[in-house]
């Protein structure tokens, strides 16, 4: 027992049939799982969202946000070996801290997980749109965006999230197979984006290099410019990983699964952010693709590519779901976790006998995020995400420290180098992103968290398993 209420044990718990999931994922199907959900709705579509904010120093904005993101995929990969429990930031901080902070963390988790999912769905519609025009096959506006956009509700993004969810149904492992062949798909469509704008390269697109200077600063719209006012909210491009800690019960080797899974693919996507965005910038001045649904095709169209364009809008139809898919998992694997710790309804948490799948979880979970996706604008959603995200990313670099001094010669299968000044800059650098974050988004964060206590102190706290 802490000051924060009753501790979780590392050692995984027992589980009936009912509450057990299915150790079918190896490595190549974690790290396929994170580049799937890191590789997606922030370099295809929020690079533009980013370079309005900070002009063609969104490159730094990328770089910053990767660094803290590098971090805390550090502090995961050491908790992620040792605690081999589902759950991801929320198991990390009930076995470090205690209950109470692990339900705040949790909460967090359900509202970036949900409303990824639909950031991703609203990304993929409008690529999904431009390419449905490209062929002469227009969907109406009103069919085709949310009342923030013009229309009245976002029907590709709302289908999108029902195919997804159907896929996960069907099982974990065939699911995770064919997003495997699909992210293989979506880094070769990079590739050729690359191929194709790098010739046109000219430096003089990244003059003047920070418009709005470094540190954020209130524009003529009233909203935070700057540097790290975009990498406050393109922060979103790099987290995903988290989602592959959230799979440690279905991984067939934890100790070292998890940690291939989740350090090789931040490795591997800070890579491919870096050399997009400098040949999408470095193509076309920034100001022509800034706010666009799908800046990377605009890109390829403005210089002349039309044909590579549609086949780029193509291939992200078909590989952006992967995104989707693997945050839709994350989010009923929270789900499942808080509802065998009996933090929310026990029913939840049982899964299907021959799928593995928590049924009743993934439908209820796609349910709430097309009807976010219906409805909300991108930009103001994956701000609302990123919140959530960087609360449960300074709850696993502290969890990370305080686990080193309070279990010392605990077996880790993967020990973060550096850890006090790796735990600090993932601390200090999410609290610095969260404070950039738009002030509505900061008050409409701490809003869903009184909610939350609210449910936790008049519900969850007294039917949890600690009290059973």
């Amino acid at each position: 027992m802490s000051f924060w209420g009753p501790l979780k044990s590392i050692e995984a718990p027992p589980a009936d049939a009912a509450h057990k999931l299915h150790r079918t994922l190896g490595w190549p199907h974690l790290v396929a799982l994170g580049v799937g959900a890191i590789v997606g709705t922030g370099i295809l579509t929020l690079t533009g969202v980013g370079a309005a904010l900070a002009g063609p120093g969104v490159i730094l904005s990328f770089l910053i946000a990767g660094a803290v993101c590098a971090a805390a995929a550090l502090a995961y990969a050491e908790l992620a070996a040792m605690i081999p429990q589902s759950g991801s930031a929320y198991t990390y901080s009930y076995v470090a801290v205690g209950e109470t902070i692990a339900w705040i963390v949790g909460w967090s988790l359900i509202l970036e997980y949900s409303v990824v999912c639909s950031t991703v769905a609203v990304g993929w519609s409008g690529y999904f749109t431009g390419f449905m025009d490209g062929i002469g096959w227009t969907i109406p506006k009103a069919l085709a965006g949310g009342p923030d956009a013009g229309g009245l509700v976002n029907l590709p993004a709302v289908g999108i999230i029902a195919v997804v969810a159907g896929l996960l149904l069907v099982g974990t492992r065939e699911s995770a197979t064919l997003n495997a062949a699909l992210v293989a798909l979506k880094i070769a469509a990079l590739a050729m984006f690359v191929a194709v704008t790098l010739p046109h390269f000219d430096a003089a697109n990244f003059h003047p290099f920070m418009p709005f200077g470094f540190f954020q600063s209130l524009g003529p719209d009233g909203a935070k410019h700057g540097v790290m006012a975009a990498a406050s909210i393109i922060f979103f491009a790099f987290y995903g990983f988290d989602a592959v800690s959230t799979a440690a019960e279905e991984a067939k080797n934890p100790g070292r699964d998890m940690t291939i899974g989740i350090v090789g693919s931040m490795l591997a996507c800070v890579v491919i952010y870096m050399g997009v965005a400098a040949c999408a910038i470095g193509a076309v001045p920034v100001a022509s693709f800034a706010n666009s649904a799908e800046p990377l095709a605009l890109v390829l169209r403005t210089v002349g590519s039309a044909t590579t364009a549609k086949i780029f809008g193509a291939v992200a139809v078909v590989a952006l779901p992967t995104v989707i898919l693997a945050f839709l998992f994350g989010q009923t694997r929270i789900f499942f976790v808080m509802a065998r710790d009996r933090l929310l309804p026990e029913r939840l948490g049982r899964v299907h006998p021959r799928s593995g799948v928590p049924v009743a979880v993934t439908i209820g979970t796609a349910i709430i995020v097309a009807i976010i996706a219906a409805f909300l604008p991108l930009a103001e959603i994956a701000a609302l995400a990123n919140a959530g995200t960087l609360c449960a990313f300074v709850a696993v670099g502290a969890s990370m420290l305080i686990l080193r001094r309070r279990e010392p010669n605990r077996e880790r299968a993967f020990r973060t180098p550096l850890a006090p000044l790796v735990g600090a800059v993932a601390i200090l650098g999410c609290l610095y992103l969260f404070w950039n974050l738009p002030f509505g988004t900061q008050v409409r964060f701490f809003a869903w968290n009184g909610l939350g206590l609210i449910v936790y102190f008049a519900y969850a706290r007294r039917r949890s398993v600690a009290v059973a």
